[in-house]
């Protein structure tokens, strides 16, 4: 399913304010927590009176399974999902990028505490916040904007990977610590 059929549907159900921001909850949940269910995500991004059709479930539960197993994927496949140029100008490209980092910090925002994350983490986390105040107001064929909207991308990429790896382990850790005693 294409971003901006899910967009729609969110849109027209008044779920959530993208498909993005959508998406970065998703992505935040699951790197805090590889075992998350779609469930669980969807109580999260999704407000109880949005009126999801059972189709709409099943693409959003379709949505979240692909982000899990990319996520989990030894082949760095996982990408940001957003609106691609084809389908999208830079300003509301630009726009679903901060939609999606609001959406992963909010996502993160499930975690009890940030002391046990590494200074690394910590790091990717601000420069995500900082993100969340691009100025989506951009020309349309300005090749610098579009440049650096494309690095941002790639960061967030590879960071939200980062972030998965260093968090699942501290997950592991927190469960066999409690198992132990």
């Amino acid at each position: 399913m294409s971003y901006s059929e899910v967009n729609s549907i969110i849109l027209q159900r008044d779920a959530a304010e993208s498909a993005a921001e959508a998406h970065g909850i998703a992505t935040a949940m699951l790197c805090l927590n590889p075992a998350t269910e779609a469930s669980s995500w969807m109580t999260e991004a999704f407000f109880a009176d949005a009126h999801l059709l059972e189709e709409d479930k099943y693409a959003f539960i379709n949505l979240f399974d692909e982000t899990k197993e990319l996520l989990a994927s030894d082949e760095f496949l996982f990408d940001l999902f957003l609106p691609d140029e084809q389908e999208a100008s830079l300003a509301v490209r630009c726009t679903a990028l901060i939609q999606w980092c609001r959406g992963f910090l909010f996502g993160l925002g499930r975690a009890s505490t940030s002391q046990q994350w590494s200074s690394d983490v910590q790091d990717i986390i601000k420069d995500i916040v900082e993100f969340t105040k691009l100025d989506a107001d951009i020309e349309e064929h300005d090749d610098e904007a579009e440049g650096s909207l494309v690095e941002i991308q790639e960061y967030l990429r590879a960071s939200t990977m980062l972030i998965r790896t260093e968090l699942s382990d501290i997950v592991k850790d927190v469960a066999n610590n409690t198992t132990l005693h």
